[in-house]
């Protein structure tokens, strides 16, 4: 049993001229089914305090994800498989984690602007800033990091988006494309199919950071009719290639779920998954450690498999 992703927060604005609003946003994660020691009080999400103006746009400060994740419109899996993965291994070197593809994370000190709507464009351009401040302790060790993305979507039922990341997510650089196209509009078929492709070229410190990380995600959801409530059914493919950067390092993942509605608020899961990492050169990336930034390399010997089938019940309150 897990609790995946449960979460607890709070978001408001107040406006202190006609033009400009405050905002801010709380949200924490937290374990409802442990006690122990990853679940010592809430855990930082998203968080930050801000401006919006009409004119200038939107402004976040505090720890917000990377921008690189606003550029991802393939079908998301649910439970044990929700996210793109892992491209490292967790830090008890344990393979329960899948390995795919990098995807992004929080930015600690970092700022976000989301430009306004011009003559009612489709385009959704957003720009990040994230500060190094270990300036204030080594000089020569402050690397602060960027990022951009830009997404087209009319509402018509197709959109694309590219984004960009430079020493934020990784010690390095990560470009993501991404377009889905919703085949209701335009058929009778309620299919939503999307594709993701991201390249991470990691900066590593060490002669196995040799290749740069190829990741191809291809999703298709479709919508169920047969039923009394709302239900879909999704299948993704994932493929990696030279994980974490490391030459030869690859996986292929397939993940099939289902979602039924029981009311827009309760929702219940389903789904299997198989993730196959063939480890060639015998070595993974050891997650980034916050104390110090510093990724670690440990053996593996030959492939990660991991098999997850499960189902579970979604609370939005």
């Amino acid at each position: 049993m897990d609790s995946h992703s449960s979460r607890l927060g709070f978001r408001d604005s107040e406006a202190i001229t006609a033009n400009t609003d405050v905002i801010y946003q709380l949200e924490y994660g937290v374990e409802i089914d442990s006690s122990g020691e990853d679940n010592i009080g809430f855990k930082s999400r998203d968080t930050y305090l801000g401006l919006v103006n009409k004119d200038f746009g939107e402004f976040r400060f505090g720890r917000n994800y990377s921008v690189v994740d606003y550029v991802n419109n393939v079908t998301i899996t649910e439970g044990y498989w929700d996210n793109l993965g892992s491209s490292s291994l967790d830090d008890n070197d344990s393979f329960s984690d899948a390995l795919t593809l990098t995807d992004g994370d929080r930015i600690n000190n970092s700022i976000v602007w989301i430009a306004p709507k011009y003559n009612d464009l489709p385009l959704n351009l957003v720009l990040q800033y994230g500060a190094d401040e270990t300036f204030l302790s080594d000089s020569s060790d402050s690397k602060s990091g960027f990022g951009a993305s830009l997404m087209f979507d009319r509402g018509t039922g197709f959109s694309a988006g590219v984004a960009y990341d430079k020493d934020m997510t990784i010690s390095g650089d990560i470009i993501r494309g991404s377009a889905s196209v919703d085949l209701g509009k335009y058929t009778s078929h309620p299919v939503i199919i999307g594709a993701l492709y991201q390249e991470a070229d990691y900066d590593g410190s060490n002669i196995f950071n040799s290749a740069t990380e190829k990741g191809l995600i291809l999703s298709a959801e479709l919508g169920l009719t047969n039923f009394t409530r709302p239900a879909t059914v999704y299948l993704q493919y994932d493929k990696t290639d030279n994980l974490g950067g490391l030459d030869n390092n690859n996986s292929n993942q397939l993940v099939l779920g289902g979602k039924y509605m029981f009311k827009e608020h309760i929702i219940a899961h389903a789904y299997a998954g198989y993730n196959s990492a063939d480890l060639e050169n015998g070595l993974v990336i050891l997650n980034e450690l916050e104390s110090n930034n510093e990724a670690e390399l440990v053996a593996a010997h030959g492939s990660a498999d991991v098999l997850a089938i499960g189902g579970g019940i979604e609370y939005l309150f």
